[in-house]
């Protein structure tokens, strides 16, 4: 049996989805502020942030919450903390294209590394709202009605016999690629099908489906890349390695990747074990 509070955050994550859904039609204005990363905030960002801190943090057993939108953690007594990105992709809502939301539940003080992650979850806003679950070595699939989570595949697995469905999805645009990241794409691409949404929630649950890799590599102007190691990093590289793949930020499981500051940066490469291996083999 899964931990209760870990549980219970997959609880109110999955009731809290439906509203955040909502959001997404009509606030997709502009903030007036950037996000600690830099990023212009949509107000659907913000509205989500608040609605999960208001109901994250009062669950008894949580006691910290963080989040890629807001500059503080946020402390209400001992327990567990949880980092959420609140809308991941939602750039992608202008285009009405996928978007999603990321939960990690950490049995240390934030900032944590990836090995004190004890759940993660992730939410798809795609033609269904789907969330995907990691706890105690089980990969579970739901899909989110009435805000209540209804299952569709238990002991989920990365595919390792990927026949002609496999895919791949690099972030990042190719001029800023180092050279032996783009050679290797060249190699993989006579492989896998590309599939890469601009929502790491839709490409990496393609991967988690089909077989794969998903990658956001370091770039040229920016060796730390884009993606946060406490928001988005850390929960999807411990839902990859509980699937049976891995998580790599190019020479380790991303789970091994000291964390010293909130908004951390890390690079970020997922899927299936043979890919990801190959992927690191293949770096200089």
């Amino acid at each position: 049996m899964s931990d209760p509070t870990v549980e219970e955050v997959f609880d109110v994550v999955a009731a809290t989805a439906p509203e955040i859904r909502a959001t997404l039609v009509d606030r997709v204005e502009f903030e007036s502020e950037e996000n600690p990363s830099g990023e212009e905030q949509i107000a659907a960002d913000v509205y989500a942030d608040r609605l999960l801190e208001e109901r994250l943090l009062p669950i008894d057993g949580v006691g910290q919450y963080a989040s890629e939108e807001r500059d503080e953690l946020v402390t209400d007594g001992e327990g567990y903390g949880v980092a959420v990105d609140p809308v991941d992709g939602s750039s992608n809502i202008e285009t009405n294209n996928a978007a999603g939301t990321i939960a990690g539940v950490y049995d240390a003080p934030l900032p944590a590394s990836g090995d004190r992650l004890v759940g993660a979850a992730y939410v798809l806003y795609g033609p269904r709202t789907t969330m995907v679950t990691a706890a105690e070595g089980t990969v579970t699939e739901y899909v989110i009605e009435n805000g209540e989570r209804n299952t569709v595949r238990e002991d989920v697995r990365i595919p390792d016999e990927l026949g002609d469905h496999g895919v791949y999805g690099f972030g990042g645009r190719v001029p800023e690629w180092p050279a032996d990241v783009e050679a290797f794409v060249r190699e993989i691409e006579q492989e896998l099908k590309l599939r890469y949404s601009g929502a790491m929630i839709g490409d990496v649950n393609q991967v988690l489906t089909y077989g794969g890799i998903f990658a956001y590599p370091p770039l040229r102007s920016a060796p730390e890349s884009k993606l946060r190691l406490l928001y988005e990093g850390n929960p999807i590289g411990y839902i990859a390695e509980a699937a049976d793949g891995r998580s790599s930020d190019g020479e380790r499981s991303i789970l091994a990747v000291p964390a010293d500051d909130l908004h951390q940066r890390v690079p970020v490469h997922i899927g299936t074990t043979e890919y990801v291996d190959r992927l690191e083999a293949a770096l200089d």
